[in-house]
């Protein structure tokens, strides 16, 4: 079960080292990214802190504030993406969406109360940014969560069929252009567009899918519409 977003503060050294890993169970840091601040849900973006994801979570720890921290797991994270866009986001970043457990409870007037008020309801947050000083760091960053995320399988309910995971580079469109017709969908390589990983049943996975049967469908009422057109061609010959 998603248990969403949290607060973290539990640092090494003392309260001013590295956060304090479940070591025992197997968790380990994978990567370390200094210099990344962080804005939750609609709020504004907050000082600058570190970034540190591991082999379970994803961590953010500020570096002004020693008892300001936030941390969600990678089983709660339905969707990652790289941002380059300006009209979505006045800064490169790291997008990313949340489950909640009030998901299915919460409306959309209640999560925007919730995000704009003077105290934050984490259990509330459905999206959040990473935005890097560095920018030329979202690509490096984008890989170790999806790394990081293959680690965390969304677990598969008894009578569920297994999800797909979707991941998409600009490396692997091209490879699928050039694969020859058997390739049956294609993207836009607009350089602005958003660079996504969606794990499970989630809504990037059915739009791709959807896209598929929509753009088979047209074809397939084309090919009628051409061959009546021919019938009645030839009947109006004879």
């Amino acid at each position: 079960m998603a248990v969403g977003l949290r607060h973290f503060t539990a640092r090494a050294g003392n309260g001013v080292g590295e956060p304090i890993l479940d070591t025992d169970n197997g968790e380990e840091l994978v990567h370390v990214q200094p210099s990344v601040s962080v804005a939750v849900g609609n709020r504004a973006s907050e000082s600058l802190g570190t970034l540190y994801i591991t082999t379970r979570q994803v961590i953010w720890l500020s570096e002004l504030d020693r008892e300001k921290g936030y941390a969600v797991d990678f089983l709660s994270l339905s969707l990652h993406a790289v941002s380059r866009d300006p009209e979505a986001y006045p800064s490169p970043c790291i997008y990313t969406q949340i489950e909640t457990e009030a998901d299915e409870v919460e409306d959309e007037s209640e999560d925007s109360d919730s995000e704009c008020s003077e105290v934050l309801d984490l259990s509330k947050i459905r999206e959040m940014r990473f935005i890097p000083s560095d920018a030329n760091q979202l690509d490096t960053l984008f890989q170790v969560f999806c790394e990081c995320a293959e680690l965390n399988p969304e677990p598969i309910e008894e009578g569920e069929e297994e999800g797909h995971n979707w991941i998409f580079s600009a490396d692997q469109l091209e490879d699928e252009a050039g694969a020859g017709d058997d390739v049956e969908w294609h993207f836009s390589q607009n350089p602005t567009n958003t660079i996504g990983h969606s794990n499970g049943h989630h809504d990037l996975a059915s739009s791709v899918l959807e896209l598929q049967i929509n753009d088979q469908r047209f074809e397939d009422a084309e090919e009628m519409e051409q061959d009546a057109d021919t019938g009645h061609h030839h009947q109006s010959q004879q």
